[in-house]
């Protein structure tokens, strides 16, 4: 009897599939089409997203567990934390991300997104970033794929060199140091825009320490935003009424921060 009721089974299942894929796989590996079409684009409620990039040498004093940091041997440079849309409504979670998704982009990824914590591998950290943050953005035709989402990412860590504009201002790790936010400030915002935030952590000698930058970008990825509501509040405490709540605080003007180098062998005590 089983095997009288299997041929039929097999072939609804496959109808099913078929009428998922049929016209829709290459749009869900490079990218849905709904942003295109007309009367679409009002279920895009997002204006804003935060670029938001890393310190490992500070990224270890923003852990509640500290010793669960871990920093790459092949890491040597600001890392990005993720891509946030502000103000978005209706995400789901629901759109998967494999791991054949960003393969073709997996040396890069590594590299400049890696994860920082023992927990937790690079590709685990990725998928987290496009379910809370990628799924939302995907309304727009450049983030409408996992692939998408990360090929612009990479796009926007290569345009937005902070450790180059530093070194070339003479802002250079160190132990002894200390800088100061107006300094900083006046070196990135030419090129990162007004509405930057410049992240700092209390490390456990009651040090402030650099450890974030926050780039507010508008929909098509130009620096800044414009939009209803005060928009540098907005940035500084993240999206509302989706919040993206951060360990840090922005650094604090004429209070000096340390920018410190990293260690991969000791990332908890990078001066020891």
């Amino acid at each position: 009897m089983c095997c009288s009721v299997l041929p039929p089974l097999v072939a609804l299942l496959l109808l099913q599939l078929a009428e998922v894929t049929d016209g829709h796989w290459e749009d869900y590996k490079y990218g849905r089409q709904d942003s295109e079409q007309p009367g679409k684009e009002h279920q895009c409620t997002w204006k804003c997203v935060l670029f938001t990039l890393q310190w490992p040498g500070g990224f270890c004093q923003s852990l509640n567990n500290q010793s669960l940091c871990k920093i790459p041997r092949s890491v040597n440079n600001w890392t990005i934390h993720g891509l946030w849309p502000l103000k978005s409504r209706g995400c789901c979670d629901c759109w998967p991300m494999f791991h054949s998704d960003v393969q073709e982009l997996e040396a890069e990824l590594t590299e400049h997104w890696p994860s920082l914590l023992k927990t937790k591998s690079s590709f685990q950290f990725w998928r987290e970033e496009w379910r809370k943050h990628g799924a939302c953005a995907a309304c727009v035709e450049g983030f409408n794929s996992p692939l998408r989402y990360f090929q612009t990412c990479l796009k926007l860590r290569h345009q937005f060199d902070i450790h180059r504009l530093l070194d070339d201002a003479g802002i250079t790790p160190s132990c002894d140091r200390p800088y100061k936010v107006e300094e900083v400030h006046s070196v990135l915002a030419p090129h990162l825009g007004d509405q930057l935030e410049i992240q700092c952590v209390t490390d456990d000698k009651d040090q402030e320490v650099w450890f974030q930058v926050k780039i507010g970008l508008s929909r098509n990825l130009t620096i800044g935003c414009e939009h209803h509501g005060n928009a540098k509040g907005d940035f500084a405490a993240g999206s509302n009424p989706v919040s993206y709540p951060s360990p840090g605080h922005p650094c604090r003007s004429g209070i000096p921060f340390y920018y410190l180098p990293i260690n991969q062998q000791q990332p908890l005590r990078p001066c020891d």
